[in-house]
This record gives C-alpha cells, sequence and structure tokens, in this order.
C-alpha cells in the first residue's frame, strides 16, 4: 500500500544547514513508486536529513520522543519542512519514525518505568496491610493495569533480551497495520540474523498494508523483493538496481576471497 506517493520541494533561499545539502539543491521531487523504499548513500550525502525532514511533515510520532513537533533535535529538519509538499493517496496517521539511537533511550526509559510502577505496588502493600485485599486491588488497580499492558507488549522487559532481540520486540509491538514507518539505519543494533528476522517481518506488514522509507547500509535489507532503492550520490538521487549499488559489490568481493581483500587494503 502507498499511503505516501511523493514529495515536493517548492525553491528557498535559505544557506544554512540542512538547506546547504547539494541534494536539496537538485530536488524538486521524489516520487514513491513501492510500498518498501531504500535511501542509500555514504554518510553526509543528506539521506537521513531528508528522512527526518519528511517524519516532520507527516507530524509522525517518534518512538524516541513524543513526536516530531517536539523533539529538539530535529529543530532543522522541522524548517527544511515548510518547504515539502506531501502528496497522498491515503493518509494515514497510523505509524512512526524509528532511530536506531533512539531505541537505547526508548528501552531504558521503558525499564526505569516499570521499575518505578512496581517500587509503587510495593509501597501500597506495605501501606495497606491488614487491610481487605479489595481495598488494596482498588488501589493498585491502575499501575497494575500499566504493568500488565507493559508485560503483553514487551513480555520479560526489553533489557531482559539481546539489543538486537529486543529491538525487534519493540518493533514488532509497536506495529500497526495500514500505517507509514520512516526508519533510520534499523540494522545498527542488528546482527546478520537479526536482519533476516527483521527483513521477514517487513514482508508480513507490507502484507498489512504498510509502507517503509528506510534510510540503511545494509546490503541484506536492501535485498527487499520489488523495493525501490534510492542512491544518495554526487549531489543527486537517482534510482538504482540491488546488484548496481557498491554496497553489494563490494560485500560479494570481500566475501570471495577475504584474505586476498585484506592483504590488498
Amino acid at each position: 500500500m502507498l499511503h505516501l506517493k511523493s514529495i515536493s520541494l517548492r525553491p528557498f533561499k535559505e544557506t544554512r544547514f540542512p538547506f546547504n545539502l547539494p541534494i536539496l539543491r537538485a530536488m524538486s521531487e521524489m516520487n514513491f513508486t513501492s510500498p518498501v523504499t531504500f535511501f542509500v548513500g555514504e554518510n553526509g550525502t543528506g539521506k537521513s536529513t531528508l528522512l527526518e525532514a519528511i517524519a516532520c511533515g507527516a507530524e509522525m510520532v517518534t518512538v524516541g520522543s513524543e513526536n516530531t513537533r517536539t523533539d529538539k533535535t530535529l529543530s532543522a529538519q522541522r524548517e527544511l519542512a515548510k518547504y515539502f509538499r506531501l502528496a497522498w493517496t491515503k493518509r494515514t496517521k497510523k505509524g512512526f519514525f524509528l532511530r536506531a539511537e533512539d531505541f537505547f533511550g526508548y528501552a531504558k526509559r521503558l525499564n526505569a518505568m516499570r521499575a518505578e510502577m512496581e517500587e509503587d505496588l510495593r509501597e501500597i502493600d506495605g501501606e495497606y496491610q491488614g487491610r481487605s485485599e479489595y481495598a488494596k486491588s482498588l488501589v493498585k488497580m491502575s499501575t497494575a493495569g500499566q504493568l500488565e499492558d507493559m508485560q503483553r507488549r514487551y513480555g520479560g522487559g526489553l533489557d531482559a533480551r539481546s539489543h538486537g532481540e529486543s529491538f525487534l520486540v519493540l518493533f514488532q509491538s509497536r506495529f500497526v497495520p495500514g500505517g507509514l514507518y520512516l526508519l533510520d539505519e534499523p540494522e545498527a543494533p542488528l546482527s546478520p540474523l537479526r536482519q533476516l528476522a527483521l527483513l521477514s517481518a517487513l514482508k508480513e506488514m507490507v502484507a498489512q498494508e504498510a509502507q517503509f522509507i528506510i534510510a540503511t547500509h545494509s546490503p541484506i535489507l536492501m535485498a527487499f523483493p520489488e523495493a525501490e532503492i534510492l542512491l544518495f550520490e554526487g549531489g543527486k538521487i537517482q534510482p538504482v538496481k540491488y546488484h548496481q549499488l557498491e554496497h553489494v559489490t563490494l560485500t560479494r568481493a570481500f566475501l570471495e576471497d577475504p584474505r586476498a581483500f585484506v592483504e590488498r587494503l
């Protein structure tokens, strides 16, 4: 399902970041033709900045904070988003924006919240000692309900798993069918095996009318069938085939003969 079908950038005179990025000087419109679109290219080419600006333009909820309108780290991207026009096939408020670095902060906050609620329940048990179980349960109801919801979503807790496993649990627990999902380098906490698991999850979610725009360096994720791959290079954005990507050809050359490859460095 294509929810967001295109973005267009109206002319601007600004020269500060991020307006000074070469890709923005050359860009006028970007069309999305697949439920999964990858932004690829070297660091500093602007792929993450553009992804963040799209998230701001769509006023998306972020996993790392409340929403893109209040996240202080996105102030420059919000300014850029003012020059965007987003065209929708079907406007959706479902979905979220997720940066790999936000995941760790979010997991830490969830674990702190859980510990605080567990402490509140212990204090209630102490304060209501000798009182009826009914009175105690009424006081504990709200906090206990929140803990049960957290347990239902995340199981034993994100801190009880490896980074890769907890990332996938978080991602899948927050997924809602029919949404738009913007992911910035989701492979960062993932082993190759976990990246394959994410690839499988993407396939299932696309079947439930989800759309993904993903900035990545991962040749594993880029192999998603029928995905559109947009290469950020030389100040331009252009579509490219999977087998033409330097990420792919370089990885393949290394795996074919790693010893010889390293010796030539």
